[in-house]
């Protein structure tokens, strides 16, 4: 298995959509050490979101399990460790070899240096270019037959936006929201709101500390009402939803990218 973790389509303009946690394989020297099985990996993975990437032209997909390499935490919190790393679940069955961490913190390394070149060269390219983020997260978390999560503070999309530049860039935020809830998802209108769940992880807090002037990165997180958590089983109807509600909010948010 090749040691690159992502997989990169380059298109035309600055609109990139990244699923950083889209990814469930794992690198053959993990699978001994490993004790969750594929569908408690599942669990904590983001499903989908490459599939709702294809919203951008160019698009950022990672191909390995967040429990092979993390790459929305901080370099020192990549690989899980411990279960307070990981919702409390024990990853390993032992300790991790000193080369299987290393090898994977090198793969980290490698991400974060060819993602900082493309961002380079959408800078040179177009002046500035823009990230949808794109997540999901869970709701059930007290079993598959618990009760769903109070809905006051789990929002249908959590839009993050704690390391953004407001003053800045706060008219593209606000496109993005706007046209997001007026879209006509089945069932009725999505319930967006901001920094309510999350602020948004390590990947846009990178963004926007190596790219002050020219990028700004969208954390978009939904939650699993797509789909069954438990089972993975997803709801296919709903899944092409978000992706036509995604695609709904470019021409507004790309207009009020245009005027800032």
């Amino acid at each position: 298995m090749t040691d690159q973790i992502w997989d990169l389509h380059r298109g035309d303009g600055p609109l990139v959509a990244t699923a950083v946690h889209d990814g469930h394989a794992l690198r053959d020297d993990l699978h001994a050490h490993m004790s969750l099985d594929e569908l408690q990996r599942l669990r904590e993975e983001d499903p989908h979101t490459g599939q709702w990437a294809e919203v951008a032209p160019t698009r950022v997909i990672g191909t390995r399990s967040r429990f092979e390499v993390d790459l929305n935490r901080p370099r020192e919190k990549a690989v899980y460790r411990i279960p307070e790393d990981a919702w409390g679940l024990k990853v390993w069955k032992d300790e991790l070899p000193v080369e299987s961490f290393e090898r994977s913190l090198a793969q980290y390394d490698l991400f974060y240096d060819a993602t900082r070149t493309l961002f380079q060269e959408l800078a040179e390219q177009h002046g500035r270019f823009i990230v949808y983020d794109l997540h999901t997260y869970n709701h059930r978390r007290l079993g598959p037959d618990g009760p769903e999560a109070d809905a006051e503070g789990n929002p249908q999309v959590n839009i993050g936006t704690g390391s953004v530049d407001r003053v800045r860039w706060g008219p593209v935020v606000d496109a993005f929201i706007e046209t997001l809830r007026e879209f006509d998802f089945p069932g009725g209108k999505l319930d967006v709101r901001e920094n309510v769940k999350f602020q948004g992880g390590n990947w846009p807090r990178w963004i926007h500390s190596e790219f002050p002037d020219s990028g700004v990165a969208i954390a978009i997180e939904f939650k699993k009402f797509f789909m069954d958590e438990w089972s993975g089983k997803p709801d296919e109807s709903q899944v092409e939803a978000i992706g036509d509600a995604l695609r709904f909010t470019v021409p507004a948010v790309m207009d009020a990218f245009k005027r800032v």
